[in-house]
């Protein structure tokens, strides 16, 4: 393997300079515990069948918790949900206090108001580096009615948000990607 000429600092640096959305991800645990947290890290995987990623760093305080749940969701942020994220990327404390939650269709809890909502079911996990890749399975789907909606974004090391002016661009039409 190379040795690498950059420091932890510097690549993190690098990584900020690709805007990602920010999601949460709920469970509950066979003893019934809530689990939340807030992720940058989603990504789509595969449509046939439908698999989507995210990863836990292994030193996180729920990293246990969350390779033994069999069932998860994956909550879209809007733009409007920065206070939302920040509470899940606490790592103690109660996070789910005050909040108002709905049960999904598998029985994990849903964050109101998300752009989107992805129910999974764990299908594989698997070693990267000090964290675990985790491959769910997606078992339900849900969007938002509110399709003017902008997600909450991160990039450079802060939230950021899309230009109120990309809500007036009509959608592509999403045969340009068929194929790929």
């Amino acid at each position: 393997m190379l040795a690498v000429s950059f420091d932890d600092r510097r690549f993190r640096d690098a990584l900020g300079a690709f805007p990602t959305g920010v999601a949460i991800v709920t469970a509950v645990t066979e003893s019934g515990e809530r689990l939340g947290m807030t992720v940058s890290s989603f990504n789509s995987v595969s449509v046939t069948p439908p698999l989507v990623l995210f990863s836990v760093i292994r030193r996180a305080n729920s990293f246990a918790a969350w390779t033994a749940v069999k069932r998860y969701a994956v909550n879209i942020l809007s733009a409007q949900q920065e206070d939302l994220s920040n509470r899940f990327a606490r790592p103690l404390g109660d996070k789910w206090t005050g909040l108002t939650v709905l049960e999904g269709e598998t029985g994990v809890p849903v964050l109101p108001n998300a752009l989107a909502v992805f129910e999974c079911e764990s299908y594989a996990r698997y070693d990267g580096g000090d964290h675990d890749i985790f491959v769910g399975r997606v078992v339900s789907l849900r969007t938002t009615p509110h399709r003017q909606d902008l997600p909450l974004i991160f990039f450079g090391g802060r939230y950021r948000r899309l230009d109120a002016s990309f809500q007036d661009t009509p959608p592509r039409d999403a045969s340009i990607f068929e194929g790929w």
